[in-house]
């Protein structure tokens, strides 16, 4: 059975309202584990006691490009303290991804940090979102992205909403980069027209094509992402989370 994390920027607000108390409404929810989107000011001592109470584990950590490029020491440090496997780039300001030389420059960025990563023990990936899909002499910006990093040293974490926003089909990628992409963030859609991310089986995404070639090629974590709610937060990730548990 796969592992499913919720990616907490989910749940930000309730996160900076009650970083805690929102791990432990997670875990009831159904979770194997979390995915950060920050730290709330929490040591990695007192989080890490607080992940093994819940019996959550990390699925990763999305860290912003400037503190990987001023703190990478440190963000390794934190993420080995709580037993956090993945650290993640989740997206990159607009000079670092206009042109095919931007690409190739933060491609090379990219395998330098993944090495320091790796010599620690960790994997350095990369989290798409639509714009990255935009395309430079018929190549796709996150084409260029892989096609000049250490394939050893940098992994997709693909997203499946926001590729398939684009018309773009998360199944032919991963069959095209196969064991690079380790985890899968997972969101639903009402339509392809409006675009509205609604919880997990309840939308337009085919959700049991992606699942079953996703397991074909090992992928590691299922994550959760929701940025729209028309009910209460956890009862909505609840429903995600029961939802997935049917495809895995």
């Amino acid at each position: 059975m796969g592992n499913i994390a919720l990616q907490l920027y989910s749940v930000k607000e309730r996160c900076a309202e009650d970083f805690f108390g929102t791990l432990d409404a997670v875990a009831k929810a159904g979770y194997d584990g979390v995915e950060f989107a920050g730290y709330y000011g929490k040591s990695s001592h007192e989080l890490k006691k607080h992940l093994k109470h819940n019996q959550l584990r990390v699925a990763g950590s999305h860290v912003g490009i400037q503190e990987l490029e001023t703190n990478l020491e440190k963000v390794i440090d934190y993420s080995l303290e709580i037993e956090n496997p993945f650290i993640v780039c989740p997206g990159l300001p607009d000079h670092y991804r206009d042109s095919v030389d931007a690409y190739k420059r933060t491609a090379e960025l990219f395998s330098r940090i993944g090495e320091k990563c790796a010599a620690s023990g960790l994997t350095f990936g990369y989290h798409n979102h639509d714009i990255e899909l935009k395309t430079f002499d018929g190549e796709y910006g996150l084409d260029l992205l892989f096609k000049h990093s250490d394939p050893n040293k940098v992994f997709m974490e693909l997203d499946t909403y926001w590729l398939e926003v684009t018309g773009l089909k998360s199944v032919d990628w991963m069959n095209h980069y196969k064991q690079r992409i380790k985890a899968l963030h997972i969101k639903d859609m009402n339509n392809f027209e409006e675009k509205r991310n609604v919880e997990v089986g309840t939308g337009v995404m085919k959700f049991n094509e992606i699942i079953k070639e996703a397991r074909t090629h090992q992928i590691e974590w299922y994550i959760v992402e929701q940025e729209e709610f028309s009910m209460d937060e956890f009862k909505s990730i609840e429903i995600s989370a029961s939802y997935l548990k049917t495809l895995l």
